[in-house]
């Protein structure tokens, strides 16, 4: 199966929250309510530094799938 790399979620536990899940490695979900970031995978401290600078890409990416979801709403 051919999953996206991005899909948004909701939560009727957080009602004023909004999540994006990102489903390749590494697989994460930031609530963009407040940008709290939890990471699903595991990851070696010799990968640490390298995970980091692609985070803050990836993070980027989530927030401008996000944009580009909402705007279909429109």
């Amino acid at each position: 199966m051919n999953l996206p790399k991005f899909v948004l979620a909701d939560n009727s536990q957080f009602p004023d929250d909004l999540f994006v899940i990102h489903l390749d490695y590494p697989r994460f979900i930031i609530n963009l309510t407040n940008d709290e970031v939890e990471i699903f995978d595991d990851v070696d401290d010799e990968d640490q530094a390298e995970l980091e600078a692609e985070m803050e890409a990836l993070i980027q990416q989530a927030g401008e799938f996000y944009d580009a979801e909402m705007e279909d709403f429109e």
